[in-house]
């Protein structure tokens, strides 16, 4: 699974009491059939993030909900009914990084964000999550640790659209240019900032824990 991010890990008990009684709901569905669904939602999100007019940046924002739902279920659901694999965590994170470049990549070519912001997200995003994974192909755990969190990031991928939807809509003279950049133009500034720094963070403490 995604790991938990900085920001939201001091949440994750609380987080814990809502989804549990989801998943025992959903026990009867193979997680990755849940992994699968996550993905799909992905995909409708990046489709409304490149739409006109404004209002669809909202069923993007619910179709990210939906994804990071799906995504935090899909492992507890294979917990509870005993099906925790090596295939199945193959399975979800390689769809989180599908997920992740289909969101990133739609709002790059988006009315909302130019494409070196977008390009420069992807390429943050992605490097923090082949740092976490290498440390497994070392022999070590999976590194979580770092500034940007999968669960931080689509934390803002919820509330930044939201957030520029309004000012949109509000008719706000800097709703598209703050700086020389939307909100969301920002916002994925962000994600490459962070998510290079993550690398960093990750590779230097993988170094450590090398013999």
């Amino acid at each position: 699974q995604g790991g938990p991010g900085l920001v939201l890990e001091s949440y994750r008990g609380e987080a814990d009491k809502i989804l549990s009684p989801a998943a025992k709901r959903l026990v009867r569905i193979n997680p990755n059939h849940i992994s699968i669904a996550s993905l799909a939602f992905a995909m409708l999100a990046g489709l409304f993030f490149t739409l006109e007019p404004e209002h669809f940046l909202l069923l993007a924002a619910v179709m990210v909900g939906m994804n990071g739902l799906l995504d935090a279920l899909d492992g507890k659901v294979a917990r509870l009914v005993a099906k925790e694999s090596k295939r199945g965590d193959f399975v979800d994170h390689v769809i989180d990084r599908y997920a992740d470049v289909v969101m990133l990549a739609a709002i790059a070519i988006s009315p909302y964000c130019s494409i070196y912001p977008g390009l420069f997200a992807v390429i943050g995003v992605m490097l923090a999550s082949y740092m976490g994974t290498q440390a497994q192909a070392l022999g070590l755990r999976r590194e979580y640790r770092g500034i940007l969190g999968r669960a931080d990031r689509l934390a803002l991928l919820i509330l930044v659209p939201i957030v520029q939807f309004a000012l949109i809509a509000l008719d706000a003279s800097f709703a598209m240019d703050i700086l020389g950049f939307s909100l969301m133009g920002w916002m994925m500034i962000w994600f490459g900032l962070a998510g290079n720094v993550t690398a960093v963070q990750r590779a230097h403490m993988i170094w450590k824990s090398l013999p």
